[in-house]
């Protein structure tokens, strides 16, 4: 007989017959079930065995479960790992007959390589409340980001080394300076369509010197801030999406909190502060251009440039003005927010800042239009 080895192989029979092949015998018997092992539970024989050992050890939960090894010649850690995966199978731990001494040993660190495989816990949540449960999870983490800010504004004077001006200046000349020709062109598009299209039908009521009161009241209470939010979102919180996401993927967020600095106030501050301060000026540049455009319609059906001018003053006043100004604040923040923090929360993999840009695209767009409409109730509500 060969020399047993503690922890590796463990000698049950004399080896001689090395041809010896692993067969398994299922055997009834009173409140249980008896697995009656023979041949060599080497790792040829365990292959051959897998399957049925498993299968016969699952369908016996409920019952007790024996191991008769008694035919066994040859065991090493492949046919321990056997005995110790129909236990799992099982639920319950299995009693040995016929074995050596020494394959107790083995089963136990075999036991402790592969511990028993737990049920996944039951989802509270089903199918049809997934969506709720995800609608949820986003709230709480745009909270969290919310009060990560506002912290970070409040101690601001004491991280003035941190919020850096250069970085305020880029991303204000990013946003803001080059998306001008795209605010005139949009702009005037807009004005120029809205124009020709509500004249048309005026037209056979004799009142087109009336588009001009529907275009200016319609631009600067709100087609000049929702559109100019759309195009930031667009084209600005796609790009701190992007930028915070690929740092993200970097590792370079993980640095910055290394190296004991704040990313909320180092990435996040400059460019909600830069959104905020350039936001007014694509307003008023879109509210400029359409009223261009429409300028153009009307003196196409005949209106001169004095009677248009004179229309317009007599329709639009400063609380539209100054209101709409308002809302595009908000619609700033709030687009320049979402575009950062879906950054910060970018996973990972090499489609995780595609997801992350998308995504503040979407949440920026859905969050304008839903806050203009709370704006509107509120306007509508206080006489504005």
């Amino acid at each position: 007989m060969r020399p047993l080895h503690p922890g590796s192989d463990v000698m049950l029979r004399s080896g001689r017959d090395k041809a010896d092949a692993a067969r398994l015998e299922r055997v009834e018997r009173a409140g249980g079930i008896t697995l009656a092992f023979s041949g060599r539970l080497d790792a040829d024989g365990v292959a051959r065995l897998w399957t049925p050992t498993l299968k016969a050890a699952s369908r016996a939960k409920g019952k007790s479960l024996l191991y008769d090894l008694s035919a066994v010649s040859f065991c090493d850690t492949a046919g321990a790992t056997l005995l110790v995966a129909a236990e799992n199978a099982h639920g319950e731990p299995a009693r040995l007959a016929g074995e050596a001494e020494n394959l107790h040993t083995l089963l136990d660190r075999v036991r402790l390589a592969l511990p028993p495989s737990r049920p996944a816990p039951k989802r509270a949540w089903g199918p049809m409340f997934h969506p709720v449960k995800d609608g949820l999870g986003a709230a709480a983490n745009g909270i969290a980001f919310l009060g990560e800010t506002v912290l970070a504004a409040i101690l601001v004077p004491r991280r003035l080394r941190m919020l850096r001006p250069g970085d305020l200046f880029a991303v204000a000349d990013q946003a803001g300076v080059r998306a001008m020709p795209l605010i005139f062109l949009l702009g005037f598009l807009i004005g120029l369509i809205l124009a020709f299209q509500s004249a048309v039908p005026m037209q056979a009521f004799g009142a087109v010197i009336y588009v001009a009161n529907l275009v200016a009241i319609g631009l600067l209470r709100e087609l000049g801030p929702l559109l100019a939010a759309v195009i930031l979102s667009g084209r600005t919180a796609s790009a701190f999406a992007a930028e915070i996401g690929t740092m993200k993927v970097n590792e370079e967020i993980d640095a910055l909190s290394t190296m004991g600095l704040d990313p909320v106030t180092m990435l996040v501050l400059p460019r909600l502060i830069a959104a905020v301060l350039v936001m007014p000026m694509l307003t008023i540049g879109l509210e400029i251009a359409g009223l261009a455009g429409m300028t153009v319609v009307l003196e196409i059906f005949g209106f001169p440039l004095a009677a248009i001018l004179r229309q317009v003053q007599s329709a639009a006043t400063l609380t539209d003005f100054w209101g709409g100004l308002f809302k595009a604040l908000c619609f700033a923040a709030v687009v320049a927010a979402i575009g950062c923090n879906r950054g910060l929360t970018t996973g990972q993999g090499p489609r995780a800042v595609g997801v992350s840009t998308t995504a503040a695209v979407v949440g920026g767009i859905v969050a304008t239009i839903a806050l203009d409409g709370i704006f509107a109730l509120i306007f509508y509500r206080l006489d504005l």
